[in-house]
């Protein structure tokens, strides 16, 4: 098995994170995978952020539910960029040739019909792979799975994960996003966030699946590196 090495939030080495430049940037030099997080507008659009509220990322404040979407336009992001849509994003990656990582950011707010919102849209746009579904939410993956059952589920999570094949089966999932390396998992298991080349060496050579990573073209650098 290689390495996957997707863009967390885009390229944020280079560019806002989760900017349409840097998603864009990353597509026209050779991403192999793209990692997003999916939030909704208090008219249930789809948009593009990591976090509940608009502060850290944005010259405004406050949550992104509590904005509709054409209010949240007025905000800009460092770059001066508006806050992307999922339609945006999906029209910028139509068929191309990148894995997708699509997060629902519904561990902190769970907002109602998300599930089937983000699935009808993904479903209507022509992608050359599957899109894989994570969330730190397992209830969100569940919904999920009623809407569609054969896409790819990874549940998220920053704690060490006793009897992991037992618990993948048993949910129904393809795999575990976890933020440290478990050795020995007989499942997939993709790394975040890997940015010190070293580690990222150590864990392609462990072959896991796939790492999250701020800076793409280091460690696409080093997998070529590994390759050699």
């Amino acid at each position: 098995m290689t390495t996957t090495v997707f863009g967390h939030r885009g390229y944020p080495a280079r560019f806002p994170e989760n900017s349409l430049a840097g998603f864009s940037y990353a597509l026209d030099h050779g991403i192999e995978g793209l990692e997003f997080d999916v939030h909704l507008t208090r008219d249930r659009v789809p948009v593009i952020m990591h976090d509940e509220r608009i502060d850290r990322t944005t010259d405004g404040s406050g949550l992104i539910e509590s904005y509709t979407y054409a209010q949240l336009r007025h905000f800009r992001l460092a770059n001066q960029e508006t806050i992307p849509s999922l339609a945006e994003f999906l029209a910028l990656v139509t068929d191309r040739d990148v894995q997708l990582n699509l997060e629902l950011k519904t561990d902190k707010i769970q907002y109602s019909g998300i599930e089937a919102i983000v699935m009808q849209m993904v479903h209507a746009t022509n992608l050359r792979r599957p899109v894989i579904f994570s969330s730190f939410h397992l209830p969100t993956l569940k919904t999920c799975q009623q809407i569609a059952p054969n896409e790819s589920y990874c549940w998220l999570t920053d704690k060490p994960v006793a009897q992991p094949a037992m618990l993948v089966a048993k949910e129904h999932l393809s795999g575990l996003h976890l933020s440290h390396f478990q050795s020995g998992l007989p499942i997939t298991e993709r790394i975040w966030t890997v940015d010190n080349p070293t580690v990222a060496a150590d864990l392609m050579k462990q072959h896991v699946a796939g790492i999250f990573t701020d800076d793409f073209e280091m460690m696409m650098q080093v997998k070529q590196q590994i390759a050699n």
